[in-house]
């Protein structure tokens, strides 16, 4: 699962930006008399074909199905575009074999670089040596160690998932003595997790009558998301609500669950599966929300690297340049609006 910086930057709700109203507007190209206002607006990209540019893309291996679905935002966003030519990778969590796929890019001389790193803080020369070459890049989600190696970054909150998951059980629970809650994480070796917890522990500060009694990490599988989910329902014969930070996982942990034979809490899960929709909306399993961590954002990636090349600004805003960092927000799906988010649901 993937990495972000700190909590910086413009935020954007995933409608919006999944529905592509992020830089659909067209304004005017005609220059107004300047007078230090904003009235003269820059161009703004939209759907109307325009220069054509030619778009790589390159990522890690789709072992996840959050990841699979980036790739599927990508691919599916550039077909939009007459004016798109999308160059994408294999993808590969191999960083040396990553590097090498950015490096035919470049000599390529694509126009724009999209690139979800496998790591981050090791991918950050890829990313300098594509600017350096003229070619901006915008890195997605798994943050670049230096900011001059990319020109946008456009990524997830993985804190805020926490910090709305912990409000969402803390209203459900606020007029409860003594209210329990578990919490299912991913690997603490991972700055991700770290954040979600954080935002979890933050929230839950809000409302004293809530204990937190137990935590066991998984692995972002189902493998590990069964057993350790067994382990805390072994460990603790009643609680109130529990948070899972992966819906894949989170498939495992409603296993455990069901042979078990418990329903005697609510379960909250993370990222935005269709799976895990899919149980909210039928409403028979202990499953009644999850956090999204919006794939979209490699369709927004598109739009971004698409405006940066021909150019254009973002709709909706005064300045000539898009920005430098958009943080999209972790919306929670629950009966009342999972119609909404059906469509962004990942497999």
């Amino acid at each position: 699962m993937p990495e972000i910086p700190s909590r910086r930057g413009l935020l954007l709700g995933t409608a919006a930006l999944g529905a592509g109203a992020f830089l659909t507007a067209c304004t005017s190209n005609e220059p107004k008399e300047s007078s230090g206002s904003t009235d003269n607006q820059a161009a703004a990209a939209d759907d109307k074909p325009g220069k054509k540019v030619t778009i790589g893309f390159a990522g890690p291996q789709a072992d996840h199905g959050w990841l699979n679905a980036i790739n599927v935002n990508a691919r599916e966003r550039a077909k939009k575009y007459s004016d798109v030519t999308l160059d994408i990778t294999e993808g590969s969590n191999d960083t040396a074999a990553q590097i090498g796929q950015i490096d035919t890019l470049i000599n390529k001389k694509v126009d724009v670089l999209v690139i979800l790193p496998a790591d981050g803080k090791a991918m950050t020369q890829a990313g300098l040596k594509a600017m350096r070459a003229g070619i901006p890049v915008v890195n997605l989600d798994r943050v670049f160690a230096n900011p001059q190696a990319y020109r946008c970054w456009v990524g997830g909150d993985n804190y805020g998932m926490g910090l709305n998951a912990g409000h969402y059980i803390g209203e459900l629970l606020k007029d409860k003595k003594n209210a329990k809650v578990v919490e299912l994480s991913g690997p603490d070796n991972l700055e991700l997790t770290k954040q979600r917890t954080q935002g979890f522990d933050d929230a839950l500060k809000n409302y004293p009558n809530i204990k937190k009694v137990a935590r066991q990490q998984a692995e972002f599988t189902v493998e590990t998301g069964q057993a350790k989910m067994a382990q805390i329902l072994q460990a603790q014969k009643s609680f109130d609500a529990m948070w899972n930070h992966d819906d894949d996982q989170g498939v495992g942990a409603l296993r455990a669950i069901d042979q078990a034979g418990r329903d005697d809490f609510v379960m909250v899960g993370g990222a935005g599966a269709l799976s895990a929709m899919e149980a909210i909306q039928a409403d028979n399993s202990v499953l009644k929300a999850t956090v999204l961590y919006p794939p979209t954002m490699a369709a927004s990636a598109i739009d971004l690297a698409r405006a940066l090349g021909q150019g254009k600004g973002v709709s909706g805003l005064a300045e000539h340049e898009i920005p430098t960092s958009l943080t999209l927000y972790s919306a929670v799906v629950t009966k009342d609006n999972v119609k909404e988010y059906l469509p962004t649901g990942f497999k």
